[in-house]
């Protein structure tokens, strides 16, 4: 293995290292079913907004929940996906999916297995990309995380038939674990340069033999959310510094 390769495993190493206290003590407070600090308030509204009661759960009304949450979600993804010619912010007019590749598409992603069976940057329009596959990014992660929090709780407690409240779980792992961990990685691409609006193709420069057709669109968004849930299949726009680069070449 090359110096560049173990510098990375060390640093991811190293990044690990730091976070894992307040990570940690983030985790442990939620799977502990206890508010943040500052967030008890905030919480309370949410649930009588959503009409959640946050009583625990014993074991299968919790997995009803899940299953039930993803259900939902598939459905809604499969339909989105099948409709997207139809629908708004949609500049390229891609149709629809087929019913196969849709069902394959929302399987993947609801399930947060990473496959896909189709070319990103031509065949997914924005809008499926931000209110299909980057909303099932956050709830599919947020599902896996909620159910190692039930197999936690159902191993560390004795004689109780509850294992917390589903709800109440992918609410608080949504909300104050996996957006705030998002949003500073998304910071983190702004500053390098990726880019991230809705237009149409655009030609790019001939940085290599002949000039091609790139497809811009939400993929800082999208990438960021990388190591949380399944993201599509779409190429990463160059970065400024790397036009530069290669124009000096």
């Amino acid at each position: 293995m090359a110096a560049q390769g173990f510098l990375l495993i060390a640093s991811f190493i190293l990044l690990l290292m730091v976070l894992a206290r307040p990570l940690g003590t983030v985790l442990a407070r939620m799977i502990a079913d206890t508010p943040l600090p500052g967030l008890a308030g905030i919480e309370r509204g949410i649930w009588r907004v959503a009409g959640i009661r946050s009583q625990e759960m014993n074991w299968y009304q919790y997995l009803f929940a899940i299953l039930l949450f993803n259900a939902l979600g598939l459905a809604a993804l499969f339909t989105l996906l099948m409709l997207q010619g139809s629908l708004p912010l949609n500049p390229q007019h891609l149709p629809g999916l087929s019913w196969d590749l849709a069902l394959n598409t929302a399987v993947s992603f609801v399930s947060n297995t990473n496959w896909q069976a189709y070319a990103g940057e031509t065949t997914i329009s924005y809008l499926s990309q931000m209110v299909g596959l980057a909303v099932q990014n956050f709830l599919s992660a947020a599902t896996g995380i909620a159910v190692i929090f039930a197999f936690t709780r159902a191993w560390s407690r004795q004689q109780v038939s509850t294992l917390g409240n589903a709800w109440v779980d992918l609410t608080r792992i949504t909300l104050w674990l996996l957006l705030p961990i998002s949003l500073l990685i998304a910071l983190f691409f702004i500053q390098q340069g990726y880019r991230k609006i809705c237009c149409r193709t655009r030609r790019s420069p001939p940085w290599k033999a002949c000039a091609s057709r790139c497809r811009w669109g939400q993929w800082r968004r999208r990438r960021r959310l990388k190591c949380w849930g399944p993201t599509a299949a779409a190429s990463l726009t160059p970065t400024r510094r790397t036009r530069s680069k290669t124009r000096r070449r």
